[in-house]
């Protein structure tokens, strides 16, 4: 009896392991509508990647660029942490991504905490931030540090760096300071649709109250697990069951999309919670469109 169950736990445990080594490497697309009075003219697609930590889903991400041909955007956004930064980091597999991605479309880089190690921690890393964001510009990407760009006449692109300790608090959510976000990356826009790029989801207030028409994040890779009606179990913070681990949140006219990002990275674990690239469909007011993904 207890050999049979010694085996059925064996049998469970050596499935759940393939079942996380499948999704790590099958990711999906989620499509998102946002309809917006600043909006002028045609829509406007856009997609949106994190947390790629080095994952690759074929060669040189070959699949990942399929994707992104077929749904063919208006443009790219990064959100940040595409590599691993512990004490070295290796910038082939996202380098690579954004050459052929920027040879199509617009590229935005928004910088997550592995970029934000890298741009810090001098004494570690060396001139190797200085040598990722000039390969970034060679290719073509336009890097927002603390930075906007205008998209057109009525988008703005905006990403915003966020200080160390608000990646390192554990199990609660830290205050963010009023000023925190005008004093990183300027004034919003009001009369341009602003999207921010923040990398962690926890100042969804600080966002709108900023000025965010649309503010996209990730970070927390959806929780790792994921069990129904529960969502996310735990984020690298260690706050459990936090809701804006992945999904669409809406409050006051703005909304924040949250990816469950392409990779992992500490817990290198993955249960019903596949790998996100996001398709981001933004349109005027008034104009009907069905959702042909």
């Amino acid at each position: 009896m207890v050999y049979a169950c010694v085996a059925a736990l064996a049998a469970v445990a050596g499935g759940l392991v393939l079942r996380s080594e499948y999704e790590k490497k099958h990711f999906v697309t989620d499509h998102y509508q946002i309809t917006s009075g600043k909006i002028k003219g045609n829509k406007r697609e856009f997609v949106f990647l994190s947390d790629l930590h080095n994952n690759e889903f074929g060669e040189k991400n070959r699949k990942l660029v399929e994707e992104v041909d077929r749904i063919r955007p208006d443009a790219v956004l990064i959100g940040g942490d595409m590599m691993v930064t512990r004490g070295d980091a290796d910038l082939r597999v996202i380098l690579e991504l954004v050459r052929e991605l920027a040879a199509r479309y617009p590229v935005y880089y928004a910088n997550g905490n592995h970029e934000e190690r890298m741009r810090r921690e001098r004494t570690v890393y060396g001139d190797l931030y200085d040598r990722f964001t000039g390969e970034l510009a060679e290719a073509g990407a336009v890097y927002l540090s603390d930075q906007s760009a205008d998209f057109g006449e009525d988008i703005r692109i905006t990403g915003c760096n966020m200080e160390e300790q608000y990646y390192r608090h554990r199990f609660t959510i830290p205050a963010l300071p009023e000023k925190e976000l005008e004093r990183h990356a300027g004034k919003a826009d009001p009369a341009r649709f602003q999207i921010l790029m923040l990398h962690s989801p926890l100042f969804f207030k600080n966002c709108r109250q900023w000025g965010a028409d649309l503010t996209l994040s990730g970070h927390f890779h959806g929780g790792t697990i994921r069990l129904p009606f529960l969502g996310g179990v735990m984020t690298p913070q260690y706050q459990f069951f936090l809701p804006w681990c992945a999904g669409r949140f809406d409050s006051g006219g703005k909304t924040m999309l949250v990816s469950r990002g392409l990779g992992t990275h500490s817990i290198n674990i993955r249960l019903n919670d596949r790998p996100q690239l996001i398709r981001i469909t933004l349109k005027p007011e008034g104009v009907a469109m069905k959702n042909h993904l």
